[in-house]
């Protein structure tokens, strides 16, 4: 990794032992490191380097880490800037006050310094998202289902009702003034997607308040059309130098203006899908996916997955496959409260959890275990003051291909199906895990199932019984019930559950759609 493309780390703590036990490992892990022994110090060095992530100490002499916090967030430029409090304190107040300063996650001294180097990456990756997805954000409430709102500005009380309602009749939220004066109080607080004004008007123009909005960060941007009886070329190249989105003449008539405005509109519609499409492929090239394009091919199984996010954009549900060796495979499915990219945000947070889960599980335990995988996700969680608020349904499932066992755990999930090839019978088989992050001890356990050959698991999220037919009716267990007795299911489980899903639903599906399908070959 070059220099240019290392994180900075700022390190805060008045022990000089344990700031350089930090700074030693955070090295050792190719990061750039900046040392403060007060609040004093690090507003110096914030103040003059980049940093990228902090690690404050809370007891410090003159200011403590909260109140630190508190101030490196009233600051624009660091509010958003990770901020991982390491500290002796562990009680319920101190993790609230953390929460309440504006801090992202807390560590308890003594510390592993393991699960501290686990916590910076997932924080600046997280951080990463975070300012992808909050970009995309911004961009889709500017152009959304609601109405278009423009602001209408001319001194003539006639033309100004002449025109709100020609453009309301067309579908716009039209606010009208008759001066510039109150056009800039006015757009403070209406916010509008466009704004179209008169030239000539006593006091304040039109070219003036077109050079007024220049200098506003928050307005500069919005299209703005002239509408003018002065239609000479020295007249319009003025307006254009300004920056104007374009230029309408009076005389042209509501229709003219209507047009214009519908065209930009289009346009502007035309630069957000680009942008969108821009995000998506941006979230790829972070290595941000969450959901793998295809199943695993695993000996002894046919495992085949179907995944639809809710409207075409990444949501909140999550699939892993963990290959442990050639005899064990590991299959998660995860459901994350909510639909789209603030699901998304969190689904990739939780990814990264498990898979550290799993690594730290298979190195410490000689049996293979879902339910010791999630016993240390919760406890990663749990510690984590954002993600622990986020509810999440998890289904973990071992796989073996020597024995033909397999081992589930779960929390808050739908129940694992199993059909019995032989005797045609369907299983429910339900976790009683806690959701992750609820409390300190997830307690929980593993179920194990032998397989028979053709014995069918079927794995899904919520999305699936909980989606309706265009009369309003949801899929629902008994629906689903009805295609697991077909023999069509035992011949291709995957592909009979889609095709009447598919048909039930007519593909309108009320929320992410995760689906997967393992079977014990004959």
């Amino acid at each position: 990794m070059r220099d240019a493309e290392k994180k900075s780390i700022l390190v805060i703590d008045d022990d000089v032992t344990i700031r350089k036990l930090i700074t030693h490992h955070l090295k050792l892990n190719n990061y750039l490191t900046h040392e403060a022994k007060n609040a004093e110090e690090a507003f110096q060095i914030l103040n003059k380097a980049h940093i990228d992530l902090v690690l404050s100490d809370v007891t410090m002499d003159e200011m403590d880490g909260f109140e630190f916090c508190e101030k490196v967030r009233s600051n624009e430029k660091h509010r958003f800037l990770p901020f991982v409090f390491v500290t002796a304190k562990n009680t319920l107040e101190d993790k609230f006050k953390a929460i309440e300063s504006g801090g992202d996650d807390i560590i308890t001294k003594p510390f592993d310094i393991k699960e501290l180097i686990l916590k910076v990456q997932a924080l600046l990756k997280r951080t990463e998202i975070y300012r992808t997805y909050g970009l995309k954000k911004s961009i889709q409430t500017t152009f959304t289902e609601r109405k278009t709102k423009i602001l209408f500005v001319d001194d003539d009380p006639t033309i100004t009702k002449l025109f709100k309602y020609n453009l309301e009749s067309a579908g716009f939220d039209c606010n009208t003034v008759n001066s510039v004066d109150e056009a800039l109080k006015v757009a403070k607080h209406f916010h509008p997607d466009i704004i179209i004004s008169d030239i000539m008007m006593p006091g304040t123009n039109g070219y003036d308040f077109r050079k007024k909005l220049l200098e506003d960060d928050e307005l500069k941007n919005v299209p703005f059309i002239f509408l003018t009886a002065k239609a000479t070329d020295e007249d319009i190249l003025e307006g254009y130098d300004l920056g104007i989105t374009d230029y309408v003449v009076k005389t042209a008539g509501p229709k003219i203006v209507i047009a214009k405005v519908s065209a930009i509109i289009r346009s502007l519609k035309d630069e957000r899908n680009k942008a969108i499409s821009e995000l998506h492929q941006a979230a790829s090239s972070l290595g941000a996916k969450v959901v793998p394009d295809n199943a695993p091919t695993f000996n002894g199984f046919e495992i085949k997955q179907w995944h639809i996010p809710y409207r075409g954009i990444p949501g909140g549900d999550f699939i892993d496959y963990y290959k442990v060796d050639d005899n064990n495979l590991i299959i998660i499915l995860g459901d994350v409260m909510g639909k789209k990219w603030g699901a998304w945000y969190f689904a990739f947070a939780y990814a990264g959890y498990i898979r550290s889960s799993i690594r730290g599980t298979l190195q410490s335990v000689d049996a293979y275990s879902p339910a010791e995988i999630l016993n240390r996700v919760n406890d990663a969680v749990y510690q984590d003051s954002k993600i622990s608020e986020v509810f999440v349904a998890i289904s973990v499932v071992l796989i073996n291909n020597k024995t033909f066992e397999l081992k589930y755990c779960g929390a808050g999930d739908v129940p694992l199906i199993l059909k019995e090839n032989q005797s045609k019978q369907i299983k429910k088989i339900s976790s009683d895990g806690l959701l992750l992050g609820f409390n300190k001890k997830g307690n929980y356990s593993d179920t194990l199932l032998k397989l028979k050959n053709g014995d069918v698991i079927v794995m899904m999220t919520d999305g699936i019984t909980e989606s309706r037919s265009k009369e309003g009716k949801q899929f629902g267990e008994s629906k689903l019930d009805s295609v697991l007795i077909s023999d069509e299911f035992d011949k291709s489980p995957m592909e009979k559950l889609k095709e009447e899903f598919i048909d039930f639903t007519n593909q309108n599906f009320e929320d992410d759609i995760s689906l997967i399908s393992i079977k014990l070959k004959d």
